[in-house]
């Protein structure tokens, strides 16, 4: 499976290794033939996935460390979008623990049904989507009222500040809103479009949400150098 949460200590790492993955699936599936080229692409698009979940071994205290840095949020937030922060990050912090079982039961370090737990990490991770698309649409609608109200007010670099967030919580929720569509189709059949997927878009939702993220991952890489 495909899923993650928010990073933690390997966030740039996984972003690479998580568009890699998702590209190698697109490609695999859209080419034609069940061997050669598309089946190494796959196999790829799965050795990679794999790696992903290794990797997010090791985020649990890089996620703890947010969750209680941002607490119950600052003061002068919107209690709205503060709320559905919280709600987010304990639903990131259920999800490391739940994906870890599912993978130890997987190479068999402890004893349990791998699948509900997979499940379980699944759901949690979908909760912290629809939390983070929730969230960032209270946030535009607050910037978008910002910005009615001071139409008339000589302040162009305050404006174009407020037209660069909205930009990027519009693409946060395009990101998220793949990553959810992605996330419901690998939840036990009979749940919306659960299992119906083909793997071509799993792959295209999750290439699109990838390069969101690793453009997102730059421009405030280049905002804090400026």
């Amino acid at each position: 499976q495909g899923c993650g949460a928010s990073g933690g200590i390997t966030a740039a790492s996984e972003d690479t290794v998580r568009a890699l993955s998702y590209g190698c699936q697109l490609a695999g599936a859209a080419l034609p033939g069940p061997g050669g080229l598309p089946g190494g692409l796959l196999a790829a698009s799965a050795q990679l996935s794999s790696c992903r979940t290794a990797l997010r071994l090791f985020d649990d205290l890089a996620m703890l460390r947010h969750s209680c840095s941002y607490g119950l949020g600052p003061e002068g937030e919107d209690a709205l979008v503060r709320g559905l922060s919280v709600l987010s990050n304990v639903a990131n912090q259920l999800y490391y623990p739940c994906e870890h079982l599912a993978w130890a039961a997987d190479v068999g370090i402890v004893r349990a049904a791998s699948q509900r737990w997979w499940a379980r990490s699944t759901a949690l991770w979908g909760c912290a989507l629809l939390l983070g698309i929730l969230r960032s649409l209270r946030i535009v609608f607050q910037l978008r009222r910002t910005l009615s109200q001071h139409k008339c007010s000589p302040s162009p670099q305050r404006q174009q500040k407020l037209r660069a967030q909205v930009k990027a919580e519009l693409l946060s929720i395009l990101m998220d809103t793949a990553d959810l569509c992605n996330a419901i189709h690998w939840l036990p059949p009979g749940f919306l479009w659960a299992g119906r997927f083909p793997p071509w878009l799993v792959g295209l939702l999750g290439t699109i949400s990838s390069l969101i993220g690793i453009y997102q991952a730059s421009r405030g890489a280049n905002s804090e150098a400026a």
